[in-house]
Parts: structure tokens; sequence; C-alpha cells
């Protein structure tokens, strides 16, 4: 299935299709959806329920893991919740989903429910922490605090990688031991995307590999960061030479100092939400923090810019399959999640997604598809197979880093240090 160059929406980008013109109006992104979930810890949708944060819970032990789905039976029928535009669809149909149907029996109720992650925790929470079934047995989640506090409080189910053998056969490496979850406990990827560093070669000099250019004096007031809490507290550590994972209090006041500095210096155009790309585009800024999948479509509409994850360092973020503790149809869930594993399935959704697949082994089947393809279809197909920001180098991967997982205490520190910067 080859599908032309279109505006793609979600975490990156938009929930909803958008034009380039203007003339509709900008609906919430993904984006802002987790800079409004930082903002301080009464956002969390915890006051309410009276819940305190917490660290992240220890894994289960194996016979917990192993008493937990020694009963569980398919039942035939799978409550699949996801993010617009996050599954190829041909028409009405939804492909992957059809062909799943097709191969398991299993009938799916598919729904594009979650908007944004504070919103849809905020919605879930209460249900899940009075034990009642929340209307789904597989829902997609960012890494970040509300997957963090969801495991931390047991509202997940501990997954049977037994049942998952195609995660196992075909997920990088990369994808199976992230930070928010190593060992893999609670979820597994679904599509994965790289905040990195823009640029329009029609005003920049050379190339840009450092993350220092940011703060170049030369680009007084044509740079653009991003409105993003943890995403700015990234790139001020990583412009220190500090992993954020490993980061404490001492760091992070040291990155919103030379943040701060950049601000003060006036090199900083504006903090961006989305709108980033146009600016860019148009030389209202010349470099600036961006989302991977929303530069890999300007290039695929034909845009000059370029995108690098610089030698400090760039964040890679994560949106993952995980079921909640009250699904009615776990073991139907597990067979989708290993299902979307598959080569050719994994080819099918990265071709329509656009970013990044935690299936490396999809990168020649799609060679192999524009080999034998022609005209408009060949050249997407040659263009996404060969783009490293759908299939990004080791030594890009290498460089790659989350975002530092936070306590309900360390978040209130945290949103202090940074917020005033984009804010102020």
């Amino acid at each position: 299935m080859t599908t032309a160059p279109r505006d793609l929406a979600f975490l990156r980008g938009l929930t909803q299709a958008r034009t380039r013109s203007g003339s509709a109006a900008t609906p919430l992104t993904r984006r802002d959806a987790l800079r409004v979930a930082g903002l301080s810890a009464a956002a969390l949708g915890l006051a309410a329920c009276g819940v305190q944060g917490r660290g992240a819970a220890a894994p289960p032990q194996k016979d917990a893991v192993a008493g937990y789905w020694a009963d569980k039976k398919q039942n035939g029928t799978l409550r699949f919740a996801n993010w617009p535009l996050y599954m190829d669809k041909d028409g009405k149909r939804y492909v992957t989903l059809e062909s799943f149907t097709k191969e398991t029996g299993i009938q799916v109720e598919y729904q594009e429910a979650i908007q944004d992650m504070s919103t849809w925790f905020g919605k879930i929470q209460p249900q899940l922490a009075a034990g009642q079934d929340i209307g789904y047995d597989l829902m997609v989640m960012t890494n970040g605090i509300q997957l963090g506090r969801a495991v931390a409080l047991g509202y997940l189910v501990p997954l049977d990688h037994a049942r998952l053998p195609n995660f196992a056969a075909n997920a990088g490496d990369t994808f199976k031991n992230r930070s928010y979850d190593k060992g893999n406990v609670y979820t597994i990827p679904w599509q994965s995307g790289v905040t990195g560093i823009a640029y329009n070669p029609k005003y920049v000099d050379g190339e840009v590999t450092s993350i220092q250019e940011l703060w170049n004096p030369k680009y007084k007031g044509k740079v653009g960061m991003l409105l993003d809490n943890q995403e700015i507290a990234n790139f001020g550590l990583f412009a220190l030479g500090i992993d954020p994972d490993k980061s404490v209090e001492a760091d992070w006041r040291k990155a919103g100092q030379k943040l701060q500095e950049q601000r003060d210096a006036g090199i900083v155009r504006k903090y961006y939400e989305n709108d980033y790309v146009d600016a860019l585009v148009r030389g209202d800024i010349w470099m600036c923090m961006a989302w991977s999948g929303d530069v890999y479509q300007q290039i695929a509409e034909g845009q000059d810019l370029k995108f690098v994850v610089p030698q400090e360092g760039a964040t890679i973020w994560t949106d993952n399959m995980c079921i909640p503790k009250t699904a009615r149809n776990p073991v139907d869930a597990l067979a989708m999640m290993d299902y979307s594993y598959k080569p050719e399935i994994a080819a099918n959704l990265a071709e329509y997604i656009n970013y990044i697949t935690p299936v490396p082994g999809t990168q020649a089947l799609l060679k192999d598809r524009a080999a034998k393809a022609s005209g408009d279809d060949k050249e997407a197909l040659d263009l996404l197979a060969a783009s490293p920001l759908i299939y990004p180098s080791d030594a890009d991967m290498a460089r790659l880093r989350s975002y530092k997982t936070l306590t309900s205490a360390e978040e209130k520190v945290f949103e202090g240090i940074f917020q005033p910067i984009t804010q102020g």
C-alpha cells in the first residue's frame, strides 16, 4: 500500500489534518498535550483522586505474571484505543486491522479515542483506580509523566512475552529496553520519533552538527526553540554534556541557566508549539528544535530543509502499546501487539505513518517495494526507505536519549526551573 505524501497528525504533529495555508484552524497538538501535562502536579489529574505521586513500581515477579495469564483465553474481540491517523487506512478500511481479523478471527472495535495524554489519563484514571472497565483492552500511551504514573499505580498488565514471539524476533534492540520500561515489562513500542535540529540551508552556511549552534550569536533572533518544558530541558542538558535520564536537580538548574542565557541574549525568536515548520520554511527562523516527522513531511512535499541529530545528543520519544488492568480481552490485545511486529505489517504501518518504526527489517521490504513500483509510488517509497528520519543510523541512535522520569516532588522543582524560561 502506497500513499501520497500528506500532512500527518499525532504526537509531533496535529491530531487532525491541517492545511499549511492557514485556512483551517490549528487544533490541539499532541506535543501541546505533553506541555500542558507538565505545567504543574495539579494538572496531572491526581489531585482530584487524592493520589500521591510515587516512584516507578517494582517489576512483578515471574510467578505473578504467569498467575495473571494462566486462566486468560482469546475471546475473539478487541477494543483498541489509539491516536488519530495512527493506523493504515484506505478510504474507510483499516487495512492492518482487516488483515488481523482475517488471520486471527478477532474482531476489532477501533477508536481514535486519544487526543492528548493529560485528558486521556484524567478520563481513565478514576475507572482504573476503582477497578472498572475503561471500555478498551489495548491503548497507546506516550512515554512520560502519565505512562510512568500508570505503571507506578498498578494500572497496567505485565506482559506475557511468551505470547510475543514476533516482538522478540523483529523488534530493534533499542526498542527492547527503554529507560522508562526496562525489559518491556508493561509496554512495547508502536512508533517513535526524534526531537533534533532542523535548519534552512538557504540561510545557514555549512552543515549544522552541534547543539551549540542554537546558542550561536550570529543567529540572533533567528533560532526557534520548543515550548515544551521537557523538550527544552533535554536540550539544555545535552548542551552541557549531561544525559537527561541520569540528571539531578543541580543539573537542571545549570541547564535552566544556559537556556536563560540564550533567551536573554536575544538569540531565541520564539518558543514554538507546532508552528515552527512554517516559520522555518519562510525564513522567519533559520534553525529550530524540531520533530522528525514534521520535517520528513516537508521534505516529502519538496521543501529544502535539513534535519540532524546533534553530536551532543537528541531526544527519542515513543508511543507504546499497553493493556489496562481492567481489560476484558487481554489475550486478544497481546495478539494485536505481536501482529504489528510482523515485518510486512510493520512496513505497511511505516509507509502510512512516516515515523520511526520499531522493526528495522522493514527497511529492506520498503526498498523491495520501491524497486517494483513506478512513478510517484516509487519516488515516495525510495524517499521513505532511504530517510534517516525513518531509519536513523546506528550512530544517531546511540546519541538518542529519553525524557527524565520524574517523581511527583521532582515535577514541581523541574517545572519551576524550566517553565519561567518559555513563559516569562
